[in-house]
């Protein structure tokens, strides 16, 4: 039997990302390697990488600033065989390159293959050019990979817990929809509302064809629902003739009679009896009809 990964608070991986990456610690880490420079052709990038896709743009424009102020936050390395292969900073390695900077700050630490994934994860989503989808997919590795709950990475990320919570609903929406959250056709708001449609595709497709905004989306969502609330109260807006007949069955069964029908033909007759008797009585008449 497969067994459930184990919950822990934070992975070891986690904590020294936060320790040597972020501005700001949040949780209790080992102590930080010594930072020290490397050429950039002894670093290597990690093959399993998460994130394959970088921007040219931005690469661009990490490359100008490097090449003015240099790299200002040093990557975290380990050593691979006889090169170092970067934990975290390949964008920045990247545009160094570009910049034609020879060597670069780093932090040597020593990683498991489990943990240079759980931060390669971990550092893709610090990234503020992630969409909504890449995000949420970076939450769910985290939760079903390693084991981390949601309010540990609320706590560790400086994200809400309904923030994550929300991002991962995204993951349940039919792939079409997501592949339009990916390419900027629907925003967030779009899709969380799209999550509860019955049918999210043709929805998904409405709100892009017509440019609907987000409140417009909640509401076109909410429609269907409305209509089925207005359907079951026509249900229940009964003619005289049809009280007059639960009546009659009422006065001559004993017990509340109620008929409700959907005007097409078809419907439903509920006798509602208080005590076995009452349940004895109406089979005993069911069993033996009155006859006219």
């Amino acid at each position: 039997m497969e067994r459930k990964p184990e919950r822990r608070g934070l992975g070891r991986g986690l904590s020294a990302l936060m320790a040597d990456v972020s501005t700001e610690t949040v949780v209790e880490a080992e102590p930080r390697g010594r930072e020290q420079r490397l050429p950039v052709e002894k670093l290597v990038p990690n093959p399993d990488q998460p994130r394959r896709h970088f921007d040219e743009t931005a690469l661009a424009e990490l490359a100008v600033s490097i090449r003015e102020k240099g790299v200002i936050q040093p990557l975290i390395v380990r050593l691979k065989g006889e090169s170092y292969e970067i934990v975290a900073g390949e964008r920045r390695w990247r545009a160094a390159q570009r910049a034609q900077v020879h060597d670069v700050p780093v932090i040597i630490r020593e990683f498991t293959d489990t943990e240079v994934l759980e931060i390669a994860i971990i550092e893709n989503i610090q990234r503020a050019d992630l969409n909504p989808i890449e995000e949420a997919m970076g939450y769910r590795a985290l939760i079903e990979r390693f084991g981390h709950t949601q309010e540990k990475l609320s706590e560790a990320m400086g994200k809400s817990r309904s923030h994550i919570a929300n991002l991962l609903r995204l993951l349940n929406l039919p792939d079409d929809v997501q592949a339009m959250l990916r390419e900027g056709k629907l925003t967030a708001g779009h899709a969380r509302a799209l999550i509860t449609a019955d049918d999210p595709s043709m929805l998904a497709r409405k709100v892009v064809l017509e440019g609907l905004s987000v409140r417009q989306t909640e509401t076109l969502t909410k429609a269907p629902e409305a209509s089925k609330k207005a359907a079951k109260k026509r249900v229940h807006e009964k003619d005289a003739d049809t009280r007059a007949l639960e009546n009659d069955l009422s006065a001559a069964l004993g017990m509340k009679v109620t008929v409700d029908y959907d005007g097409g033909g078809k419907g439903r007759v509920t006798v509602e009896y208080r005590s076995m008797e009452d349940l004895d009585r109406l089979c005993s008449t069911l069993g033996n009809p009155v006859r006219a």
